[in-house]
């Protein structure tokens, strides 16, 4: 089984910085794609950032230039860097992994997983 353990949420005020951290918590998980999604009260969930195992990167028109997405695709781990918060970048934020589970000399089909989300509250 895969976990995967965010951190970093809290409150900030407006025009503050956060970085959040997502770790898949099995060694043998193998993410091709890891990405944040965000969802605000009353809103669906959007995609914020993803990154690839070859470290393509692609973010939604609101965040680009304001955060930074990178990956560790040895530990599996993915980080988020938001600056020039702002009251509407208020949400959960969720992490997300697609990838394959190494188990008995082979992998598994690809799979999606989440994790159990983090709050993000940015003050006026």
């Amino acid at each position: 089984q895969v976990q995967l353990v965010e951190s970093g949420g809290g409150l900030v005020q407006a025009g503050g910085s956060l970085r959040l951290s997502c770790a898949a918590s099995n060694s043998l998980f193998s993410a091709e794609y890891m990405a944040w999604y965000r969802q605000a009260p009353g809103k669906q969930r959007e995609l914020v950032a993803s990154i690839t195992s070859t470290g393509s990167t692609n973010y939604a028109d609101s965040m680009e230039g304001r955060f930074t997405i990178s990956g560790d695709n040895a530990k599996n781990t993915v980080h988020l860097q938001m600056n020039s918060l702002k009251p509407e970048d208020t949400a959960v934020y969720y992490c997300n992994a697609l990838g394959r589970l190494y188990s008995s000399g082979m992998y598994s089909p690809p799979r999606d997983y989440w994790g159990q989300g983090t709050l993000v509250t940015v003050s006026s």
